[in-house]
């Protein structure tokens, strides 16, 4: 087929980069506890922080089914009507949230944020990712890494912006306006979305780094990639960084006003700040990763984080406390980032869609712990620092996956040496 007539992969990845910013405004959610909270006050049963919170933590469990969904109708279907399905799915969460607001709903809040947006964001996030893993052999990692750099940087339009609107104009009214932008934004990103023939590559391009030639040249299906214990070994390893980073995360508004004391605009501009340095860690570490190895790349991001972890609770001047939860989010998005071309690299991208809406499963499956341990012990507590100190543990066993991984790639990169010896 004339190359010429292909689709021009940049701005399928412009388009990606676009649709995972409007899917990322998610991690914003930690701008809306405080306000839901002070809503519900005069009720009979005000909403405690651990209820508010339970929201955000049903849309990061319903995000993981949407990839599983949105993984395997791509791979049947094409990237371009899943990702209209999802744009349609999340801006409705939005203005079903904002219904439920108006009348004092907490359940239609769960419906509508967290089962409409948690879907939509799955389905819609899996698509850019698996399109850009076929578009872009020649540089998996780093592209991967730019196209969920968007999601990382989602809060960081929308928190600075909802936290001056709840202000002006209240919570539904915030909700309804992002929700019709976000609903017109994806679902136009999405028209550019198509699929690379099987096989495709760059004119002119053949493997030769040492990642590259280790990437798996067979394209496993989805029941096979299940089969295999190197799948699992992926699937825990993003299960236990998404519990860490997301728990600071789903928290940061809140736990930046009790510990350094700052006011709720104060706090919102801690949250675009985290926002960057999760969307700045899944390009910089995607694209190390093409360079010293993706497992090598992991046992970093754990490693890393144990010093974090155990350091946050100590933290009460600000520009310290700024730093140590921008790195953690560094380290957060790094996984993310990496985690497509890992994907990729053991189980080929024929399929990726599939497959990797399985892998992301682990992040929906992360999600429901953490955040509402984080929630709960503060309640109980009035302090976070014991729900931070277990998972700078977590962080300590976590360390003997990547190890693991790296043995898997030991053993293909011996592989591709005695297949090209032949």
């Amino acid at each position: 087929m004339d190359q010429r007539k292909f689709p021009n992969r940049w701005l399928i990845a412009v388009a990606a980069v676009i649709m995972q910013v409007c899917l990322g405004s998610v991690y914003a959610w930690s701008v809306f506890t405080k306000p839901l909270m002070a809503l519900s006050a005069a009720d009979p049963s005000p909403w405690s922080l651990t209820r508010v919170s339970a929201t955000f933590t049903l849309a990061m469990a319903c995000l993981g089914i949407g990839t599983v969904i949105g993984g395997a109708w791509q791979d049947r279907v094409g990237p371009r009507v899943v990702s209209t399905v999802a744009g349609i799915l999340y801006g409705s969460g939005f203005l079903i949230a904002a219904l439920a607001t108006s009348m004092h709903s907490l359940y239609g809040i769960y419906t509508g944020y967290g089962l409409f947006c948690g879907l939509g964001m799955g389905m819609g996030y899996i698509c850019p990712v698996a399109t850009i893993t076929k578009w872009f052999p020649d540089m998996r990692g780093l592209m991967t890494g730019a196209a969920v750099m968007g999601f990382g940087a989602g809060a960081l339009v929308m928190s600075p912006i909802a936290a001056r609107m709840i202000i002006a104009v209240g919570v539904p009214q915030t909700f309804v306006t992002f929700g019709i932008v976000y609903l017109i934004l994806i679902v136009a990103a999405a028209q550019f979305y198509a699929d690379p023939p099987p096989g495709w590559r760059p004119a002119g391009w053949e493997p030769r780094s040492g990642v590259s030639k280790a990437a798996s040249k067979v394209d496993y299906t989805v029941k096979q990639a299940l089969g295999t214990g190197r799948f699992w070994l992926l699937w825990v390893m993003i299960s236990l960084n998404t519990s860490a980073g997301i728990m600071i995360v789903s928290q940061a508004s809140p736990l930046a006003q009790q510990q350094i004391k700052l006011t709720v605009v104060e706090a919102s501009a801690i949250v675009g700040v985290i926002s960057v340095f999760n969307a700045l860690g899944r390009v910089f570490w995607a694209w190390v990763s093409d360079f010293i190895g993706r497992a090598q790349v992991y046992f970093l991001l754990f490693a890393i984080q144990i010093f974090l972890f155990f350091t946050l609770p100590n933290l009460h001047e600000a520009a310290i406390f700024t730093i140590v939860v921008c790195a953690i989010a560094l380290c957060y998005g790094g996984g993310f980032g990496v985690m497509p071309s890992f994907t990729a690299d053991f189980f080929g991208s024929r399929y990726m869609g599939g497959i990797y809406g399985w892998i992301l499963l682990g992040w929906g499956f992360a999600a429901i712990p953490s955040p509402l341990l984080i929630a709960y012990v503060h309640d109980r507590t009035g302090t976070y620092e014991y729900a931070i100190f277990v998972i700078g543990f977590v962080m300590m066993v976590a360390t003997i996956f990547p190890v693991l991984a790296w043995r898997v790639v030991k053993k293909m990169n011996a592989e591709a040496a005695r297949v090209a010896t032949r």
